[in-house]
C-alpha cells in the first residue's frame, strides 16, 4: 500500500506575500487566539465577582500597637511574630473558590506618621484577631493593643484636591524572588570577642516620621498574605539556572515547544525543496559543577537555600505621601523614603524599587496629565482598600525579610520620640486582690476613652494633644 503525501497547499502557501499569509491564517485560525482570550477574560471577571460577594462579609479591624518604653528586643522577636501569622493559613477546594469566591485573607502591616506622630498598626480580619493579640503579647508582654478606628477616614479618594496633594508608589524586587534582600542580621556589628551592637535601620525611617509638620501624612503598608510551601520548589529552579542544568517545562510549555518546533521542522523541509539547508546542531546544555562556581554564584546559591529554611508570604509594599499643598515636602520625604528602603539592597542579590511603570505617581512622553491623575486615584484607593489583588503581582518574602523592613525601634538605637509608647510596664495582681464591682470594667473604660481621644486627635490634627492624652488615660 503506498501513501502520498501532497505538499502543494503548503507550498502554494509560503509562496504567498507575507501580508496574503498573514491574512489567511487569520482567517483559517484567528478564531483560536480570540477564543482563547475572551475565555481568560470571562475566567478573571468571574473569579472576580464571586470573590467580591465573598468578601463583603468579611470584617476586618484595625489595631494600634504601642511599643514598651525602653525597647530592647532585636527583629528577631518580630520574626517570630511573623511566624506565628502562618497559622492563619488555609486552603480551598474547587468549589469554594470558584462558586463560593473564598480566598486567602491577608494581613496589612502600617507604620503611619500623621503630623509628625508616628504609630504602629496591624490590620487584620476580625475572626485573627485572637491570633495576633497572641503573636504579639508573646514577644512583647509589656505592650499595649487597641481597636481603633481606620485613620484614612477622611482622606481624600479623588484627584485633584482642592487642599491636598499625594505622592505614592508600589515597591517592587529588582530581581527573582528567591533571591533575599539584605537582612537585619547585617546590620549587627561584633565589638569584641562577646559584644555585638545593632545598628537599627528603622531608625532613618522614624527620624524621618518624626520631622514631619502638620498636615504631613506618611503611609507605608506592607500587605502579608499567608501562603503555602510551594514556593520552595522556584529555588530549586532559581539554582538549577545558576549550575547549568536543564529547565523541567510545565505541561503548557512543552505543548506549545512541540508546535514550534514542528513548525520550524515543516519549514526546513518546505524550504528544503528549493535549495539546500545547513544543518543547525543543537548545543548541549553545559552543567557546571560546584568546584567550577565563581564566589558571586556560590553566595547565591547559599542565600537562596538560607531564604527557603524560613517560612514565607506574599507580599505588597505601598507607600504613600499624603500632605496639603501649602506644606508638601516632596524632596525630603519620599527621597527620604527611598534612602531608608536602599538599605536592604544587596546589589549581588536583591532589592526593592518603586514600580515606575504602573503604579508610581509619575508619568511620560504623552497624555501625562490624565494618566498621573489616575495613577494618583489608584494608589490612593488601593490603600485605604488594603487591595490585594490592585497593583503589582505580589512577590515573596520569608519571616527575616518581614521583620527586617518593618518591627518596632530598638530605643537604644533610635531617636523615636514621638512613636507612641507605653508609659509603664504592666504587671499581674495577686491571685488573692479582690476587685471592686465599680472598677472590674476597667479595661473597657480605657478602651472607650482611647477611641474618644483618637476621634478629637483626628479632628484637632495635634499630637501634642493626643501624646498627653495617651499618657493621662495609661496613667
Amino acid at each position: 500500500m503506498e501513501i502520498i503525501v501532497d505538499f502543494t497547499p503548503i507550498q502554494e502557501f509560503f509562496s504567498l506575500p507575507p501580508s496574503e499569509m498573514l491574512w489567511l491564517f487569520m482567517a483559517y485560525f484567528g478564531w483560536i487566539i480570540f477564543g482563547i482570550m475572551f475565555l481568560l477574560g470571562a475566567r478573571i471577571l468571574w473569579l472576580k465577582s464571586v470573590r467580591r460577594k465573598w468578601g463583603k462579609n468579611i470584617k476586618f479591624i484595625l489595631l494600634a500597637i504601642d511599643i514598651p518604653r525602653g525597647n530592647i528586643q532585636s527583629p528577631q522577636a518580630v520574626e517570630n511574630l511573623f511566624a506565628y501569622f502562618g497559622g492563619a493559613h488555609g486552603t480551598h477546594n474547587f468549589f469554594e473558590k470558584w462558586f463560593l469566591g473564598e480566598y486567602q485573607l491577608s494581613f496589612s502591616f502600617e507604620i503611619v506618621s500623621l503630623d509628625g506622630h508616628t504609630q504602629f498598626l496591624i490590620r487584620t480580619p476580625a475572626k485573627f484577631r485572637n491570633l495576633v493579640e497572641s503573636a504579639v503579647y508573646s514577644q512583647y508582654p509589656d505592650a499595649e493593643i487597641v481597636e481603633v478606628e481606620d485613620y484614612c477616614e477622611g482622606f481624600p479618594r479623588k484627584f485633584p484636591d482642592d487642599e491636598y496633594d499625594v505622592w505614592g508608589s508600589e515597591f517592587i524586587q529588582s530581581a527573582h524572588y528567591m533571591y533575599p534582600i539584605k537582612s537585619y542580621r547585617e546590620f549587627e556589628h561584633r565589638l569584641g570577642d562577646e559584644e555585638f551592637t545593632f545598628r537599627d535601620p528603622m531608625a532613618e525611617l522614624m527620624e524621618l516620621c518624626s520631622s514631619l509638620h502638620q498636615g504631613e501624612n506618611l503611609l507605608y503598608q506592607i500587605i502579608v498574605i499567608p501562603t503555602g510551601f510551594d514556593w520552595m520548589e522556584d529555588g530549586k529552579g532559581e539554582i538549577d539556572k545558576i549550575l547549568g542544568k536543564k529547565q523541567s517545562a510545565t505541561f503548557l510549555n512543552r505543548v506549545i515547544d512541540n508546535i514550534v518546533e514542528f513548525i520550524s521542522n515543516l519549514s526546513e523541509m518546505v524550504y528544503s525543496i528549493w535549495g539546500d539547508v545547513e544543518d543547525k546542531k543543537k548545543e548541549e546544555d553545559k552543567k557546571i559543577s560546584m568546584m567550577e562556581l565563581t564566589p558571586k554564584q556560590k553566595k547565591k546559591i547559599e542565600f537562596i537555600e538560607l531564604k527557603s529554611s524560613k517560612l514565607g508570604f506574599l507580599c505588597k509594599i505601598r507607600v504613600v505621601y499624603l500632605a496639603r499643598k501649602d506644606v508638601m515636602n516632596r524632596a525630603k520625604v519620599v527621597n527620604g523614603f527611598i534612602g531608608y528602603i536602599k538599605q536592604f539592597s544587596a546589589l549581588d542579590l536583591n532589592s526593592f524599587k518603586p514600580d515606575l511603570k504602573r503604579t508610581a505617581t509619575k508619568t511620560a512622553y504623552f497624555n501625562k496629565a490624565r494618566r498621573l491623575i489616575t495613577k494618583k486615584n489608584n494608589i490612593m484607593n488601593n490603600y485605604i482598600d488594603r487591595n490585594d489583588w490592585a497593583g503589582c503581582t505580589p512577590f515573596l518574602l520569608n519571616i527575616e525579610e518581614l521583620a527586617t523592613i518593618w518591627h518596632f525601634p530598638v530605643e537604644a538605637t533610635s531617636n523615636a520620640a514621638l512613636v507612641q509608647k507605653t508609659v509603664t510596664k504592666k504587671y499581674k495582681p495577686p491571685a488573692n486582690l479582690v476587685f471592686d464591682d465599680d472598677i472590674s470594667d476597667i479595661d473597657s473604660v480605657k478602651e472607650d476613652l482611647f477611641r474618644e481621644d483618637l476621634s478629637n486627635y483626628r479632628k484637632k490634627g495635634s499630637s501634642d494633644n493626643y501624646s498627653n492624652s495617651r499618657d493621662d488615660i495609661s496613667e
